[in-house]
């Protein structure tokens, strides 16, 4: 018998609008959220429109403290101005009393389309709301360092306020002590844009979440069997990476044609991803 999340089975996508959905989970259920709203109409999808004021309110509720929230976020450009809905989203979630906990960047491979009177747009928001402080962070270390191998500390003194020196404290405890060969990834993430998927049927969604981005954040923020919700799960991209990971895992969808899309995807997932920290 499948686990229950309030009248939900955890492994499940549900058809349906969220703000209604999210309303049945219990309060503090949630340790991460990773997700993208359709935002600015940038894509058509089919119809639907999307609720911020009710969503966010929700997962405020149904996140545990200590959770985390993933919000994937960008700007359309109308009559020669940025809409700005990424700045008054996140200030939404502030104001509902979440931390702002790290504004990190999406950097995409390439862009839509140049344009002649602006710099080409090439990155989203990847917004980090925490609940508290968050209980988990397993920093991804996959950033060559430069000075791998030579010493972390050198001989240098410091000048004290009276004008005395004092030897560094590194070469003093550990002056044997050397630079990794890879490092703490920063909050900048250079990941191709779009449906990077070998999945049948994934480019039926206008707007396809790049499977890195739902991989490295579910890594970063949870640990094995906690539970990952992503409310506009779309394509499925952040229930597949939850499943791989051995995550517990919920998704919503008010499009019946992407929630059918979405469990294709899921039943389809290879066997868990090791290895990756």
């Amino acid at each position: 018998m499948s686990e229950k999340l309030g009248p939900y089975s955890l492994g499940n996508i549900i058809t349906g609008d969220a703000a209604i959905l999210l309303v049945d989970l219990p309060d503090n259920s949630i340790d991460l959220t990773v997700t993208s709203p359709p935002y600015d109409n940038l894509r058509d999808y089919e119809g639907y429109t999307f609720g911020f004021d009710a969503i966010a309110a929700e997962l405020f509720r149904v996140t545990k403290l200590g959770g985390v929230v993933v919000w994937v976020v960008g700007d359309a450009t109308v009559n020669g101005s940025e809409t700005g809905t990424s700045f008054r989203q996140a200030l939404g979630f502030m104001g509902l009393g979440f931390r702002l906990y790290d504004t990190m960047i999406y950097k995409k491979a390439g862009f839509r389309f140049p344009d002649e009177r602006r710099y080409n747009p090439v990155f989203e928001y990847m917004f980090v709301f925490s609940k508290g402080q968050p209980k988990t962070f397993n920093p991804i270390k996959d950033k060559p360092n430069v000075y791998a191998g030579s010493k972390v500390a050198r001989r240098s003194q410091t000048r004290n306020k009276d004008g005395t020196l004092t030897e560094n404290s590194a070469w003093r405890t550990d002056r044997d002590k050397r630079v990794k060969q890879f490092g703490k990834r920063n909050n900048i993430w250079r990941i191709k844009a779009g449906g990077r998927s070998s999945d049948k049927g994934v480019s039926a969604h206008p707007a396809i979440f790049p499977e890195a981005l739902a991989r490295d954040h579910i890594l970063s923020w949870s640990n094995p069997g906690d539970i990952v919700l992503d409310p506009m799960c779309g394509s499925g991209t952040t229930l597949k990476m939850a499943k791989q990971l051995e995550r517990r895992w919920l998704g919503f969808d008010i499009s019946e044609r992407y929630t059918d899309l979405a469990r294709q995807r899921v039943a389809w997932a290879q066997p868990p991803l090791v290895g990756l920290l």
